[in-house]
């Protein structure tokens, strides 16, 4: 449930950047979700649906871009993109590695009117 709390500062911050546009609207919120993150896009938008009503952000857009998960080889130093949950080095076949990309979450930008 931490996607409500996650949901709630966005609009706050997303509001407070309108307002010191002088915006009338938001019409669209640009948000960079990272694979190894734990944000379900469909519960922000629930949520955002929600915690948005009467606000200048009522019916804005959520755009999603994900980002895939990226780690450095703790034995190699080789950086690699994690693909269908294979955490093995592709150079040495060492496992794990340091996530380096990944779990991000954040506002990019918002479209207002």
């Amino acid at each position: 449930m931490h996607e409500l709390a996650v949901t709630q500062s966005m609009l706050d911050l997303a509001l407070e950047y309108a307002g010191r546009a002088g915006a009338q609207r938001i019409t669209r919120i640009n948000l960079v979700v990272g694979e190894l993150s734990g944000i379900v896009d469909d519960c922000v938008q629930f949520y955002f649906d929600f915690v948005s009503k009467g606000t200048l952000a009522e019916g804005a857009q959520l755009a999603f871009e994900r980002q895939p998960a990226r780690l450095r080889c703790r034995a190699c130093g080789h950086e690699f993109t994690l693909q269908d949950g294979n955490w093995a080095c592709p150079v040495c076949q060492a496992q794990g590695g340091e996530i380096i990309a990944g779990r991000e979450f954040y506002m990019e930008s918002i479209e207002v009117e």
